[in-house]
């Protein structure tokens, strides 16, 4: 009977009295608030499962959208030669051997002529370059590896534009080496190394690492760079393949020149 009076009054105080009032709904506006809070963090936990899958699905949607834009515009493009101002086309290619513990490692990768791949294409990742291809049949290519004695690849510093070759000397797998860097060159660690564009194969611009050390060679006149390299050489999965759409044309302009000296 005691609590009951006690109820009433209270109710009584409370609707009768503007600042008892206030106080009761800042009291309960903070109970309900934390309660509210404590339900939603856990209701938030308890969904993480149905919101994973909901991005995992929206991701597959997106790269569905991109594949299908991608072959869209290579098509139209195809049909609009004239406006086709792009030089360097991109396909996407899967690594089924790789090598990396010879001094001539080669990868293999799952894609050929039917794919409109030949010989002297660049082989990329989106982190860095991996190679060359070399040999291709209708569905299958080889790829030489830049952990390859035979591999020469012109690259440059990014804020210099000093350029150098790229070489390996097999001691390390994530590790190789920018040769014929002019002493001249402002060379410091942590400098990085991308792609000089100089060939036909590499477009510009493209990774390759970050400096770690370097020393001066035995003629004194140039650095040796080593490249700690962006691309785990040892874990490769899938690569893209670089087509320099403009490549017979420069190599025609290049042996027209030579012919004229």
């Amino acid at each position: 009977m005691f609590c009951l009076l006690m109820l009433l009054s209270l109710t009584l105080t409370f609707q009768s009295r503007s600042y008892h009032s206030g106080k009761y709904v800042s009291a309960a506006n903070f109970v309900s608030g934390g309660l509210y809070n404590w339900s939603s963090g856990i209701s938030d936990y308890l969904s993480l499962k149905d919101e994973n899958e909901i991005l995992t699905n929206e991701n597959a949607k997106l790269r569905e959208k991109a594949n299908a834009t991608s072959k869209e515009f290579l098509e139209w493009r195809a049909k609009n030669s004239t406006v086709a101002q792009i030089q360097y086309t991109y396909r996407p290619a899967k690594v089924i051997h790789n090598s990396y513990t010879k001094s001539k490692n080669n990868l293999t990768i799952k894609g050929g002529t039917s794919l409109g791949i030949t010989p002297e294409m660049g082989v990329i990742t989106s982190n860095g370059i991996v190679g060359i291809v070399q040999n291709v049949t209708s569905n299958y290519s080889t790829v030489i590896s830049i952990l390859n004695t035979n591999s020469k690849i012109n690259a440059k510093f990014l804020k210099s534009d000093h350029f150098g070759t790229l070489e390996w000397d097999t001691r390390e797998p994530n590790v190789v080496q920018l040769v014929d860097v002019p002493r001249l060159a402002p060379v410091a660690v942590g400098d990085t190394i991308v792609t000089g564009g100089r060939s036909t194969i590499f477009p510009e611009g493209i990774g390759i690492g970050k400096v770690t050390s370097f020393y001066m060679d035995t003629s004194g006149n140039y650095f040796v760079v080593q490249v700690l390299l962006f691309n785990d050489m040892t874990s490769l999965g899938h690569v893209y393949i670089i087509e320099n759409i403009h490549k017979k044309e420069i190599i025609n302009l290049e042996i027209e020149a030579a012919a004229d000296e």
